[in-house]
């Protein structure tokens, strides 16, 4: 009897990512792939994506460096110039993009994902992009994936077919932790603080979003923060 198919996943390490590759290992065998750009969190976003990829027992594992974004700058998420909004502050800039926005950065991830699916054979990739109930990025957006989707069909050998698949991007936040628990993904090895690598800030826009998933859900968010800001 043959074996599942494979997909990789982009696994950042966050919530999001986690929960998309519970809901892939369902159908796909998994190659997990994670992106180093100069995030301030780095090294906690690989800790956390290597205790997931641990936990779901896999071993086709790529960390791909994306040193230009930190050249690039523009991003609070990669200039250290530009500060970390927290609560209550401003987040967004005239377009109403958030500056912890990284100028098309996912263009970035999917380019290599594709490289490596074709490579190895995977059938689909999985991104834990969601659009409803997020930050507000362009590139989380289904108008986005639907024309990457086009680019890879020209983009690639004619007999490559390679679907990406968006499980999550039409999913309220709660909705996701509600799914994560009910597929039991790993959700206490997560990160998505902005900020800092040893306690989540539980001030910026991602702890925001998170602690707000969490309360939604009804369920305790597991790991440490230095403040819990009221949902």
């Amino acid at each position: 009897m043959a074996g599942k198919p494979k997909a990789v996943v982009l696994l950042s390490g966050g919530m999001d990512s986690c929960v998309t590759a519970a809901i892939a290992v369902r159908t796909y065998d998994l190659a997990l792939m994670h992106a180093a750009y100069g995030q301030r969190t780095e090294r906690r976003e690989r800790q956390a994506f290597e205790e997931i990829a641990d936990f779901y027992d896999v071993h086709d594992r790529l960390v791909v460096r994306f040193d230009a974004f930190a050249q690039i700058g523009g991003s609070a998420l990669t200039d250290q110039r530009v500060a970390v909004p927290e609560s209550g502050e401003a987040l967004a800039g005239q377009t109403g993009i958030p500056i912890t926005y990284v100028p098309f950065r996912n263009a970035h991830f999917l380019a290599a994902a594709v490289s490596w699916a074709e490579v190895i054979g995977a059938t689909a990739i999985f991104i834990g992009a969601v659009a409803e109930d997020s930050s507000g990025y362009p590139d989380c957006r289904p108008e986005y994936y639907r024309a990457f989707q086009a680019v890879v069909r020209e983009g690639t050998r004619p007999e490559t077919r390679i679907e990406i698949v968006t499980p999550v991007i039409r999913m309220r936040k709660g909705e996701i932790v509600r799914r994560g628990v009910e597929l039991g993904a790993p959700l206490h090895f997560t990160w998505s603080c902005y900020q800092f690598e040893d306690e989540a800030c539980g001030t910026c826009d991602s702890c925001r979003l998170r602690l707000e998933a969490f309360a939604q859900a009804g369920v305790h968010d597991p790991i440490a923060y230095r403040a819990r800001v009221a949902p």
